[in-house]
């Protein structure tokens, strides 16, 4: 179910405690997002995010998602443990609503060159749009191979099994969370601009079939493949995809 975020001028699809989701922007509204050209710490990250804002005349609350990039997966309880220090900021900044985090989430491990520390790599913002008739833009937040986004293990799709059958099936649960999650947010393929894959394993043999036949229009946008681990130990494919009208690099 949508739930609004008046303040921030977008809806959102509950997720768990770190990350909803998705996000859309409400009508009349858009997303903009952000690349950072050189990544810096996530701390020192919401402190860029929070000079940016001031400059173009965005509450805090304006903010709707994050992608962050760690330096290598956490085991699960260590996952958990960042999420609360994490929540913790976004608490400060007052943006939970209701006890629900609003924020659409991406956190995973580049293989190339990791980072030493937790670092933040993008953010989307809502501003006023400048037509009325603007798209609609949304962000999808990451998932993994993990049933519901329980943080246990026992719910990882295949465990341990990297075999060609194994990263099929757990690719194939991904791609129906996406589709889920699209359809939760009111939004279609065709909206789409950015579909992000992000795993060490090889596509190759059931990318055409699970992926790009059931991207529909968006099938023409291709699909980024990152050499990079979901954020857990265990879970090996990941996925969020996004739509919007404004890309900057910062």
């Amino acid at each position: 179910m949508l739930i609004a975020n008046p303040q921030g001028h977008y809806h959102f699809l509950k997720g768990i405690d770190p990350y909803s989701c998705g996000v859309v922007a409400d009508p009349g509204y858009e997303i903009v997002f952000v690349t950072l050209r050189t990544p810096t710490s996530w701390k020192e990250g919401f402190q860029l995010i929070d000079r940016h804002l001031a400059q173009v005349e965005c509450e805090r609350t304006a903010l709707c998602s994050i992608q962050l990039r760690c330096p290598a997966p956490y085991p699960m309880q260590g996952f958990i443990d960042f999420n609360e220090t994490y929540c913790r900021v976004l608490k400060e900044w007052g943006l939970y609503l209701d006890d629900l985090n609003p924020l659409a989430r991406t956190n995973v491990s580049p293989a190339y060159a990791p980072p030493t520390e937790p670092q933040m790599h993008a953010f989307g913002y809502i501003v006023k749009a400048e037509t009325p008739e603007v798209r609609p833009s949304l962000v999808i937040a990451g998932a993994g191979e993990l049933r519901d986004g329980v943080l246990d293990d026992a719910g990882i799709i295949k465990l341990g099994d990297t075999s060609p059958e194994g990263m099929r099936a757990k690719a194939d649960y991904v791609m129906k969370v996406m589709e889920t999650r699209l359809d939760g947010l009111g939004a279609r393929w065709d909206l789409l601009n950015v579909i992000n894959v992000y795993t060490v394993y090889p596509i190759d043999g059931f990318h055409e079939d699970i992926i790009l036949n059931r991207l529909g229009p968006a099938r023409r946008m291709g699909i980024h493949l990152h050499d990079t681990r979901p954020p857990v130990q265990g879970i090996d494919f990941e996925m969020d995809m996004r739509g919007v009208n404004q890309e900057l690099v910062l």
